[in-house]
């Protein structure tokens, strides 16, 4: 009863936060952007919110629960590509996507930064946003009908529905405000609750210590070069997991933070914040996973049926309800923190990049805003239709749609920034080429196609968008134009 009442009036804030959002909500600029207006600590949490997700509570430490420290990989990998997004692309982007006719969305960005002709590369762009985030919204909503189950004995797909309706309930209304002022609360929810979970479960496991624990139960969860079984980690799975770092290059979701920070001033600011959340939140999570084979050994002899709700079974178990309900809460927050931002960037690709330039170019800017409620909602329920099975995993969704975005916009988005010789034909190459390869690369299996997909598709996008390039005709001078306008005002403070 208690966890239950902590759950409704966690949502009640969140849908306040909406509310007031809803009234600062203007145009389709606000809705999809915030009117650019985030400083460095909401910029920075919400980057790293809607980043993280429940998969930062469900699948990285079920992956440290099923893997020991091997897990600590994938945290080395995300944890570096956080700072090198931070460093490299966030005032770069933020500049461009300003000089580039003040473009709001991904692909209307690479739309005038190339001055694609017939906007091929906008509308191209736009379906494998909305094709890969349907999986990692789905993601999402997976990791709410599992913790709805926990928390309320819901029937899994009644608790995926219930899910569905928290997030889009205030993503529908208040857009990016919305998104990005929930997603600061929800960011320092999250990080506490990583941080208090591990510290209980490993002083009442039983154990002298986390490392002596470990070691008597199997030493190999200790050893960063072996999986659980002892035996050696490969090459192609040690670059598999530290590879995900190259995926923040290319996801809508965070580059839509970089491009509505206030200032060029507030970046370096909220870099060091978003790399310091990331990092600790991480180490939270491995140590949730880790201190959790303790704790399930020493209490229930090794049996857990679903790795991934191991931050769940800790808090039920250790903490008093209305404590257990805060915690859990937080579950909830990485959810809708994530659901929601995927949602406002599918429906502003839907309404501005595919609605407003096929279908009512002379859209105005309240319709835009009222298609892309629209969207949110075919979306949520596309989404919810896939995350209907209980047997899917969090990780594995994630992983999906991370490396479709990492291979098919991240190479384009680095290129765009830092090479003025690219054309729109290299950026349409290179867009196709990483998300085809993620797609083909995913469905094959054995010896080099174990790599993870994400690692072929970004090289092989790479490739596509230099050559193609290099054998079509050089930009205009208009687009060179803009592109050193671009450099001058790197330095300045718009």
């Amino acid at each position: 009863m208690a966890i239950s009442i902590t759950f409704i009036v966690y949502l009640i804030a969140m849908l306040i936060i909406g509310y007031y959002a809803y009234l600062r909500t203007k145009n389709s600029s606000d809705y999809f952007l915030g009117g650019r207006s985030l400083g460095p600590w909401p910029a920075a949490l919400s980057a790293g919110a809607s980043d993280m997700s429940g998969w930062l509570l469900l699948g990285l430490p079920g992956y440290a629960y099923a893997s020991g420290v091997e897990a600590i990989w994938l945290a080395a990998g995300l944890l570096i590509g956080t700072y090198l997004n931070w460093l490299i692309c966030a005032k770069r982007l933020r500049t461009y996507s300003i000089v580039a006719k003040d473009s709001l969305t991904i692909p209307e960005f690479f739309a005038n930064r190339f001055q694609d002709p017939g906007r091929l590369l906008q509308s191209i762009s736009a379906c494998f946003i909305l094709l890969f985030f349907l999986f990692y919204t789905s993601s999402g909503l997976v990791a709410g009908g599992k913790l709805f189950h926990t928390v309320f004995g819901l029937n899994y797909k009644w608790a995926v529905v219930a899910g569905t309706i928290c997030i889009v309930s205030y993503t529908l209304f208040g857009g990016f405000l919305a998104v990005s002022w929930t997603d600061l609360v929800q960011g320092l929810l999250m990080a506490a609750a990583l941080i208090i979970v591990p510290m209980v479960a490993i002083q009442l496991d039983g154990y002298n210590s986390l490392t002596g624990g470990l070691r008597s139960i199997n030493p190999e969860l200790l050893n960063l070069f072996t999986d659980v079984k002892g035996q050696p980690l490969s090459a192609i799975a040690i670059i598999s997991l530290v590879a995900w770092g190259m995926g923040y290059f290319g996801q809508p979701h965070i580059l839509a933070r970089f491009k509505a920070t206030r200032s060029n001033k507030d970046i370096a600011i909220a870099r060091r914040i978003a790399v310091t959340w990331t990092g600790i939140s991480m180490a939270g999570a491995l140590l949730v996973g880790l201190a959790g084979i303790l704790f399930v050994m020493s209490s229930r002899g090794g049996k857990l049926t679903d790795g991934e709700t191991i931050f769940m079974v800790l808090v039920n178990v250790l903490f008093h309800p209305v404590v257990a309900g805060i915690l859990l809460a937080a579950v909830l927050a990485a959810i809708m923190s994530t659901a929601d931002s995927q949602l406002l960037v599918s429906s502003s690709a839907l309404a501005e990049d595919i609605y407003k330039k096929w279908i009512r170019p002379q859209a105005s800017s309240d319709e835009i805003v009222t298609v892309g409620r629209i969207g949110v909602i075919v979306l949520s329920l596309t989404a919810m239709a896939l995350a209907m099975d209980p047997e899917s995993s969090v990780l594995g969704l994630v992983s999906y749609a991370w490396a479709g975005f990492g291979a098919a916009f991240g190479p384009v988005i680095l290129l765009s920034l830092f090479w003025p010789r690219m054309n729109h034909r290299g950026a349409l190459a290179g867009v196709v080429v990483g998300g085809i390869t993620v797609v083909i690369w995913k469905q094959l299996t054995g010896g080099i196609f174990d790599l993870y997909e994400i690692v072929p598709g970004f090289i092989f996008a790479t490739i596509a968008a230099v050559v193609v390039s290099l054998i079509t005709p050089a930009p205009s001078a208009q687009v060179m134009q803009e592109y050193q306008k671009y450099i001058k005002q790197l330095d300045s403070d718009i």
